[in-house]
């Protein structure tokens, strides 16, 4: 089976991973004192019932003893061996039609970021609300757990579609001229289920409504970042996270992409123009999806990365021998003249395997502040 606002983050991160007992209202989420912000995606997590849900497509060796543990092991590995400042989950969370009690089964899902007490956000993919909880309810659930900088939609847009849109700021290190300010700026959308208008078939998209909150998000951010103090001439750089891959994601073969393109590019029928929309504000460096679990890869295209995480839940299809796996973006600071941090200089990214040692794969420059040149490969390193 197929796939089968503005809000001021509140966190303090730690240059090293050690728990952080709480939120403080007060507090922004920021770069670390070594000028380094990590964010892990997990997509297509498709939980369901725990250890009496079987695993699918995995080596015979494997079936007996696997189950939904089996991702929740892979999350906490995860954690353990990145030590992120944000763990983002990219939709198809649960796998509603296996999920016997959805509040039961998202609770569990997420239970490896609450439990490490560092933040995490979330949105929805086409399986999550085909439990016992509406889209919207299963959105409310996310947003009333533990630790989360989840929200079901921005208070600021009074229509908009879907649920899960809103954007996440990350100021500067404390102490540096960018204290004050977002260096980088995360972007979250619901890019739906499936169609609703009859004769368009298919999974949904990113409407108009939410590419207006989108634009007039991005425009407060960049005019934000051009006023005083520490004043730039050009935009923070943005992410965007969402589930289900934009039409622009089948631009890509073998040559132009790092990764692997094992299946086919599952988007809407329809082109609501959303890439577009991030080409034209100008902003947007990057943007991550899950969905289809055999795609692994990052390709440009008008000078934005489309990347997708690869399958990473055990109760949700993928290719027996072929390890799940998660994506891990690095954002880093640059220096300043006076050896203090300045501007985000660059955004990395690379891949962890669950097998024995979590081998990393594919690590690449996604955006370099000085480069504009073609897209650069490094030793897998993790900075």
């Amino acid at each position: 089976m197929k796939g089968c606002w503005k809000l001021t983050a509140v966190a303090v991160l730690c240059l090293y991973w050690v728990p952080i007992w709480g939120f403080a209202a007060e507090k922004q989420l920021r770069f670390g004192k070594n000028g380094e912000f990590k964010i892990l995606q997990v997509a297509d997590m498709h939980f369901a019932d725990g250890k009496t849900t079987p695993c699918e497509d995995v080596l015979p060796s494997q079936v007996a003893s696997c189950s939904d543990l089996n991702t929740t092991a892979f999350v906490r590995r995860m954690i353990l061996a990145e030590k992120p400042h944000l763990i983002v989950f990219t939709g198809d969370n649960i796998f509603g039609f296996d999920a016997t009690d959805a509040a039961k089964s998202l609770n569990a899902a997420f239970a490896p970021a609450i439990s490490s007490n560092i933040p995490w956000a979330a949105v929805l993919g086409n399986h999550d609300q085909e439990s016992t909880l509406s889209r919207e309810g299963v959105m409310k659930h996310i947003v009333g757990l533990k630790n989360t900088l989840a929200r079901v939609n921005p208070v600021e847009a009074h229509i908009i579609d879907g649920f899960g849109n809103y954007n996440i700021e990350v100021g500067g290190v404390k102490g540096s001229g960018f204290e004050n300010k977002s260096v980088l700026n995360l972007y979250f959308l619901d890019s739906g289920d499936y169609s609703t208008v009859s004769s368009i078939p298919g999974y949904g998209w990113i409407k108009p409504s939410q590419q207006l909150w989108f634009e007039r998000t991005s425009a407060k951010l960049r005019r934000a970042y051009r006023d005083k103090p520490e004043a730039q001439k050009g935009p923070a750089p943005g992410l965007a996270y969402f589930h289900i891959p934009l039409p622009e994601f089948a631009s890509f073969d073998s040559t132009n992409f790092t990764g692997v393109r094992q299946e086919g590019i599952s988007s809407a029928s329809v082109n609501s123009g959303f890439f577009t929309t991030m080409v034209a504000a100008g902003d947007v460096k990057a943007a991550f999806t899950g969905h289809d679990h055999l795609n692994d890869f990052c390709g440009k295209l008008n000078n934005i990365q489309l990347c997708y995480a690869g399958g990473f839940g055990y109760h949700a299809y993928g290719k027996a021998g072929w390890a799940r796996r998660a994506r891990v973006v690095v954002a880093n600071l640059e220096k300043t003249e006076k050896g203090g941090w300045g501007a985000v200089k660059s955004i990395k990214t690379w891949k962890r395997l669950d097998d024995k040692h979590l081998t990393a794969i594919d690590g690449q420059v996604l955006w370099s502040k000085t480069s504009t040149g073609p897209r650069r490969k490094k030793q897998i390193g993790g900075t």
